[in-house]
């Protein structure tokens, strides 16, 4: 419907309304569309610029994230958006995909599209409703694209698949074990981005049939905007051979040259006989002075290139290594080769070499999300780096191109579902792969060898994960779906499709199509095999490493936990923190303490962690009678030694037991305040908080149960009828002043009457 200027088109998708509107936003640029569902809204804009001079379709697609678009303020020092963060340039890449095959092969005229969420209600994903807002933009506007795309998501709650799925349900251990976008025309699915829970290969297929279903209203709903207000398209022709000029190079001796060239089996020897050919082949065609037909020339001579590979693998059945179609190059696996390391692996397959290393940190240590969404912090990633040398080329190193933090992203997805929760590993995980060598799906040798290092690192994943990246090369009705697919059959091919699982399913999904003629039954065949080639990887993995080592690396933080009651987290901090600070000096070590009670231990030594924990258990635990303890004297007097059987908590040692079997006069011919001594509980009363103490060796009580111990009480045992020698217990007073304990003095006056324990604010003991 149209009001004054403003023209909307709504379509329903799995009950839901998304609507496109436009002609009330951004008017000045060639496309602009805000797309809203519920309460999240994206505006997206396409525009060109200047003719380019470029061999590459000049296209940019931006996210820009607002923080103000989820109520934030961002939580950099200046207050203000950066640069795109990773969701934001993820969600670029998946608008960029589908759309640029799209494209004429030629246009040459910088185009950007830009989308840009201004207000995200946290049910409704931002990210999809952006490639939608995308596409409608660039149908209305003047730019050259043939047809839209739409794009859905796809998720798996209680066994049901679901379009569309809210926001909360996707994040990690939410409802959803499935998180598949599908992007695509009317007619042909174009890309897949996923991550999943272990899926069956039948049921990705199911939600791919699904998911095109509501692609296509999508697509009339853009169509029907174009109808209604969209632009008239640029004239612009396709790329054209000169078919007189492919003839007679062909023909040519140095047509046949490039032909010979692309069947040298190595990577690096193939590029450079096939450049010397067709530098060759440009230099006898080429006519000086004349831009246009020397342009003519070289699309002749990478045509030439381009169609005498293509022919060979899918007619001829020949890969340009010699492989069959569904075999994987040579693999060689080896951990351990970083040793300073946490966990370290090295994969290679063929001359696609990843490097992937473990660290492990404290919780401290999380990645700290400022981002639109839901999830605000994580506890494993994974970083991707691909140095020019990995393909022999010098160039320029900085920071993480969009590339990288895509694999990197594909990488950690793929890991995800078999990466332990904090609860049963209470560590932070960080892994790099960093690609030494490459010649085709290096994303895929990055997740083997993670998968293969965090095995190395002690990490209990539940089970190891393999990737393999499938490809397509189809020349009119014959077609080859190729397993393990190198740099020249990817850059040459129509699909490149990685996929990444366990023996039972698959985790993660990456698929690009460029043509429009791939059917269910080709996808089908390309899962299918994958999964043979995964399997096959496993087993070689499984050679090298079959389980998580049961030890971390001597160089790794050793994290312990215990739990504690809540109401004794105070003890453990102490009066302004003094406690913990002084735990954490003398163990070297990190104390994190939950609101549930539950205590992180983080200690560089194994031996220096499991004394922390083995203190703090002694700190918090109650007296039982019968317990025995390590406890230092803090004061002396004439009845007896008070015994600090933990922080906080003292027992009372009478004169009499100081010396079983010996009579003193004074505590101090046997004891003095600073010595540590092993004790046992003989006597108990908990209302009044006192603790009476015998020496762990007194013969009188020596391996006697907590229940004789009663009895001996009752009984009226040594010690003139008392186990504390006929005087009361003490209780702690909490307080110290100087060395003296608060009411001590009453003990002093008769030795009878010894402090009692003074309750603590807050009913902590």
């Amino acid at each position: 419907m149209s009001h004054d200027d403003v023209t909307t088109v709504s379509v329903e998708i799995s009950g839901s309304e998304i609507t496109f509107e436009t002609g009330k936003l951004a008017k000045q640029a060639s496309g602009a569309v805000t797309v809203r569902q519920g309460d999240t809204i994206v505006l997206c804009t396409a525009s060109t610029g200047r003719l380019k001079d470029f061999d590459f379709l000049p296209l940019t697609v931006d996210v820009e994230e607002r923080s103000y678009a989820a109520g934030k303020i961002p939580g950099s020092f200046f207050k203000r958006e950066g640069k795109a963060g990773e969701k934001a340039t993820l969600t670029a890449r998946m608008i960029d995909r589908p759309i640029r095959p799209l494209l004429p092969k030629n246009w040459r005229f910088e185009t950007q599209v830009v989308a840009m969420p201004i207000s995200v209600d946290h049910v409704h994903p931002y990210d999809i409703l952006a490639m939608n807002g995308a596409s409608a933009a660039l149908t209305i506007s003047s730019i050259p694209l043939p047809e839209p795309i739409g794009a859905v998501r796809i998720g798996k709650i209680d066994g049901t698949i679901v379009v569309n799925p809210p926001e909360e349900s996707l994040l990690p251990g939410g409802e959803s074990d499935l998180d598949l976008i599908v992007a695509g025309t009317a007619d042909a699915i174009l890309m897949v981005e996923a991550g999943a829970n272990i899926v069956p290969e039948a049921e990705i297929l199911d939600a791919l049939d699904i998911a095109h279903g509501a692609i296509q209203k999508l697509v009339a709903a853009q169509l029907e905007l174009r109808k209604l207000v969209g632009k008239d398209k640029v004239e612009h022709e396709g790329p054209s051979l000169d078919s007189k000029l492919l003839a007679k190079i062909k023909k040519s001796a140095a047509g046949k040259k490039i032909v010979k060239a692309t069947e040298v089996v190595d990577k690096l020897d193939r590029e450079d006989a096939t450049n010397e050919a067709k530098d060759a082949a440009y230099a006898a065609n080429a006519v000086e002075g004349d831009d246009e037909h020397n342009a003519a020339v070289k699309a002749v001579v990478n045509a030439i290139e381009k169609a005498a590979i293509r022919d060979r693998i899918a007619v001829q059945k020949v890969r340009p290594d010699g492989r069959a179609a569904d075999e994987i190059r040579k693999i060689t696996i080896e951990t351990g080769t970083a040793p300073r390391t946490h966990g370290s692996a090295l994969f290679t397959r063929g001359q696609t070499q990843a490097l992937s290393v473990v660290s492990l940190g404290t919780l401290k240590e999380e990645m700290r999300l400022d981002t639109l969404g839901l999830e605000t912090n994580r506890y494993y990633w994974h970083h991707y780096n691909f140095p020019p040398f990995s393909v022999g080329e010098a160039g320029r190193l900085g920071g993480p191109k969009r590339r990288d933090i895509g694999h990197g992203a594909l990488a950690e997805r793929a890991l995800v579902p078999v990466v332990p929760s904090i609860e049963e590993f209470p560590y932070t995980i960080r892994v790099v792969s960093d690609i030494l060598e490459s010649n085709g799906s290096s994303s895929m040798a990055s997740v083997c060898g993670s998968s293969l290092s965090l095995m190395a690192a002690g990490v209990p994943i539940k089970a190891p994960v393999a990737g393999i990246a499938m490809g397509l090369i189809k020349e009119g009705d014959d077609y080859i779906v190729l397993t393990d697919i190198a740099g020249v059959e990817d850059h040459l091919g129509d699909m490149d499709f990685k996929v990444t699982g366990t023996a039972e399913g698959i985790t993660a999904l990456q698929m690009d199509i460029k043509i429009t003629g791939v059917t269910f039954e080709i996808l089908r065949d390309a899962l299918a095999q994958a999964k043979d080639a995964r399997l096959e990887i496993l087993g070689k993995m499984q050679k090298i490493i079959d389980s998580p080592n049961a030890e971390l690396s001597k160089y790794a933080p050793r994290i312990l936990s215990i739990k504690i009651d809540t109401e004794k987290i105070g003890m453990i901090i102490g009066k302004g923190g003094e406690t913990i600070r002084a735990l954490q000096e003398e163990f070297e070590a990190q104390i994190d303490i939950n609101d549930d009670g539950t205590i992180n231990v983080y200690s560089s030594s194994g031996a220096k962690g499991d004394a922390l924990i083995e203190r703090i258990g002694a700190m918090t635990r109650d007296v039982g009678l019968g317990d025995e303890f390590e406890g230092k004297v803090v004061k002396t007097t004439t009845f007896g030694a008070f015994v600090e059987l933990m922080k906080g908590t003292d027992g009372l040692l009478h004169i009499s037991n100081v010396s079983p079997g010996k009579r003193v006069d004074t505590v101090e011919e046997v004891l003095s305040q600073g010595d540590v001594i092993k004790v046992r509980v003989a006597e108990l009363d908990r209302e009044r908080g006192r603790i009476g103490l015998r020496l762990s060796d007194d013969p009188e009580i020596a391996g006697k149960t907590a229940e004789e111990l009663k009895d001996l009480k009752k009984s009226g045992g040594p010690g003139g009828g008392r186990s504390g020698g006929g005087d009361r217990p003490p209780r702690r007073d909490g307080e110290r002043s100087g060395g003296r304990r608060e009411g001590s003095g009453g003990g002093e006056r008769g030795g009878d009457r010894p402090p009692r324990r003074r309750e603590r604010s807050g009913g902590r003991d």
